[in-house]
């Protein structure tokens, strides 16, 4: 991965994407060498998400497998205060 200083994204932005739509590269770009930000492809990122959406299904069938008391949906907003 390839990381540049904000200040250059700003004035490279329009090359900066198409480097990264078109290229497929993976950017990751800093301020005063912290990592703020990655400009990844498209498909990584709904690739991602993707991974997280089997991640949370696969949470969610193992939480109703092991099963666990019942509560109602007034408690719950009562005790979320909505």
């Amino acid at each position: 991965m390839t990381t540049i200083p904000i200040s250059e994204a700003r004035e490279h932005l329009a090359d900066l994407g198409n480097r990264v739509s078109l290229r497929g590269e993976r950017l990751v770009i800093e301020r005063r060498g912290k990592h703020l930000f990655a400009l990844v492809p498209v498909e990584d990122v709904e690739l991602l998400e993707r991974l997280e959406d089997e991640r949370d299904l696969r949470l969610a069938k193992k939480a109703l497998k092991d099963g666990g008391p019942n509560i109602s949906w007034d408690k719950v907003r009562k005790e979320l205060g909505l």
